[in-house]
């Protein structure tokens, strides 16, 4: 067990906000302000643009609203925002299973995108006797292709695990990101900022690090991190309410309340040009 980091390394830098609008299962029925096709992903990406955020963390829908991997939905997706926002937001596209993709199936569907950003889940990936082999051919390709990959860690398990495939060479050296989620996605789920403490300690603090969390204390969580040297992903993935318990009209209200917590702590706002410079030397 690493000594927690009291000190935190990225305190100075800019703080990379990433909004996360819809997820694997929220749906139209749960707000009206999820956006389920690619001119509402859009839309919400120009807004959340606008409030503060550098990042969309962007998952694609079925036509029931399902949750997808389809390359060709992936592609439309990010047309359509491209569209709305330029260059001005990294896209990032998501490995996530969602109990209905296997390890291989979610591995193919990133390489067909060819994605300029990607999420992966280390324990949906690493799965069964061919695991090591998964992890080790898919973060390689990752690599070559510069693609700016965030790792998704659930518990201080998943950490080691993390630490150990880079110790042992499965997982090459390249500017990876790493995810925090502070809970699980369940009936009620309510993340802390206390929960952040065993990440913290867990973590060599190799790569930078951001958090999400559950609940209408998303935004207590979103300004722990900030204040720890962290980013921070925010959005209707995983929380409907503002800091004051009230529904927040969309996701570029929960953008806001952080870009404003970001200004109070004097950590300035990333912009997608910084984010891309600091993850694979492209201004």
């Amino acid at each position: 067990m690493h000594a927690p980091a009291l000190v935190p390394a990225d305190l100075d830098a800019p703080l990379i906000l990433t909004v996360a609008p819809n997820g694997a299962y929220k749906k139209a029925t749960d707000h009206p302000a999820v956006p389920v096709t690619p001119g509402q992903l859009a839309e919400t990406a120009k807004r959340c643009l606008d409030a503060g955020a550098a990042m969309l963390h962007m998952h694609v829908r079925k036509a029931d609203q399902s949750h997808s991997l389809e390359p060709d939905a992936y592609m439309a997706a990010t047309r359509a925002v491209r569209q709305a926002v330029g260059n001005e937001l990294v896209i990032q596209i998501t490995t996530e299973a969602a109990g209905v993709y296997a390890p291989d199936e979610q591995v193919a569907a990133v390489m067909a995108v060819r994605p300029e950003a990607v999420s992966v889940g280390l324990r949906e990936i690493a799965l069964g006797p061919q695991a090591d082999a998964r992890v080790a051919s898919l973060f390689s390709w990752l690599a070559r292709e510069r693609v700016m990959t965030q790792v998704i860690l659930y518990d201080a398990g998943d950490i080691e695990r993390w630490m150990d495939y880079r110790r042992q060479g499965v997982v090459p050296d390249a500017p990876w990101f790493v995810l925090f989620v502070l809970g699980r996605y369940s009936a009620g789920q309510m993340s802390s900022p206390s929960d952040l403490l065993p990440f913290l300690a867990a973590y060599d603090q190799a790569h930078p690090w951001a958090m999400c969390a559950f609940g209408r204390h998303e935004h207590a969580c979103a300004a722990a991190a900030a204040a720890l040297g962290g980013h921070v992903r925010v959005g209707f993935e995983n929380n409907l309410y503002l800091r004051d318990g009230s529904l927040a009209p969309d996701n570029a209200a929960l953008v806001r309340q952080v870009a404003e917590v970001a200004a109070a702590l004097g950590r300035p706002l990333a912009t997608a040009g910084q984010i891309r410079a600091r993850f694979h030397g492209d201004e």
